[in-house]
């Protein structure tokens, strides 16, 4: 490589929310931390990825955003384009910024082929180049048997044998097993690698002070509620007022992280009602420094995403998840799974009374069990076993040919 740098590249197809992105961001900047010769280049089509700080070397390049209607369909989040010229327009951007950057690496987060398949011309180049290609899925996908479906309709398991030197697992196997019930071509599950769970880290206060440092300055201990990107979040955050509603003497105040996603009408409403509790003490709509607000949270009450679970396990903070079961049962399976093993603790808003159901698990949450109580080895070992591995791809790399262009498989 030009200059004796390492490069890798990192593909992020979310256009709404904010997980994919949010995890892409905090593996780029752990490896960049440990080594003064890479460069990451980021991938992705969230609208708000420009927010978000990055470390040096570690830049992005944003695709035309697209957003899922109700129905299941794709259209385009600005551009007055049919879904398939953005879609067209994203495969072009993508290929044309693998061949111009070269990487090394190359890491896909969680769609083996990319939105609508438009990774797999990007596929066959970099293969051709002799890049190393790495498949990333987080701890739990969805329910085995839709997931079986969806993968069958995506073609997506020939795509683990036929393109990636290695699929990268962040969570444990004594957790979940993301691909659990999907039928894998033999030496598939070989490639497969559990890193454990990704620690985060809150980061360096700034001077100026932000919407999160008001919400937060009375000093005075506050529960944190979130709902991720916010886009359906609106539940959530109807259980929590109501719990307050019902226990206007709750111990612990309440900030309200929304979410950027949440649409306005939602958000007006719940800021009008939250007004009206005395112990809510904040609404936020974003923050990209989220690690703070976590950090000084006494505890959690959140959907159970995937990044959320993470903070909470890093920051060890009591938590009481309330998961969603659609359009995905990931959130539900993770948070079963959590409060079997000791971690957090699950609400279900199906039984009867939630509000005061609620407002019980809120009073409990100071005393509640820390994650940490829950001895498991490894929990959090993801980006340290992600660095080794990156060694371990460089390492076994094949030799490079950079005047290779690949030709898309029809």
């Amino acid at each position: 490589m030009a200059g004796g740098s390492t490069r890798i590249l990192i593909y992020s197809h979310d256009s709404f929310g904010l997980g994919h992105l949010r995890r892409c961001r905090a593996i780029a900047s752990s490896l960049v931390r440990g080594r003064t010769d890479l460069s990451v280049l980021i991938v992705s089509g969230s609208p708000l990825i420009g927010s978000f700080e990055f470390p040096e070397r570690v830049d992005f390049v944003r695709v035309p955003g697209v957003t899922k209607l109700a129905n299941g369909e794709y259209s385009s989040l600005t551009l007055h384009l049919a879904f398939d010229e953005v879609l067209a327009l994203r495969e072009s951007i993508i290929r044309h910024t693998a061949e111009a950057f070269r990487p090394d690496l190359l890491i896909v987060d969680k769609e083996p082929l990319g939105l609508r398949g438009e990774m797999a011309a990007t596929l066959d180049l970099l293969k051709e180049r002799g890049s190393y290609l790495v498949l990333g899925l987080r701890d739990v996908l969805d329910e085995p048997a839709r997931l079986a479906d969806e993968w069958a309709r995506k073609n997506a398991v020939p795509a683990l044998r036929d393109y990636y030197d290695r699929i990268w697992v962040y969570g444990l196997g004594a957790v979940c097993s993301p691909l659990a019930g999907i039928p894998l071509p033999p030496g598939v599950p070989e490639r497969m690698v559990y890193t454990g769970y990704l620690r985060r880290e809150a980061p360096v206060p700034r001077l100026s002070e932000t919407a999160a440092d008001a919400a937060t300055s009375s000093r005075e201990p506050y529960v944190l509620v979130t709902s991720g990107g916010g886009g359906d979040g609106e539940a959530l955050f109807d259980q929590v007022l109501s719990a307050y509603e019902h226990d206007p003497d709750l111990p612990l105040s309440a900030v309200l992280l929304l979410g950027p996603f949440m649409p306005g009408a939602v958000r007006d409403a719940l800021r009008t009602r939250a007004a009206a509790v005395e112990r809510v003490s904040g609404v936020l709509t974003f923050d990209p420094r989220v690690e703070t607000l976590m950090a000084g949270a006494a505890g959690i009450v959140a959907m159970g995403g995937y990044n959320t679970f993470c903070e909470i396990l890093s920051f060890d903070k009591p938590a009481v998840l309330v998961p969603r079961l659609e359009p995905r049962m990931e959130q539900f399976i993770r948070a079963s799974r959590a409060q079997e093993l000791g971690l957090v603790r699950m609400f279900n808003p199906g039984l009867p009374d939630p509000a005061r159901r609620m407002a019980e698990a809120l009073r409990d949450l100071p005393t509640q069990s820390r994650p940490s109580d829950a001895y498991i080895p490894g929990l959090l070992d993801g980006l340290e076993v992600i660095d080794s591995l990156v060694d371990d791809g460089l390492a076994h790399r094949p030799l490079r040919n950079p005047e290779i262009r690949a030709v898309r498989a029809v």
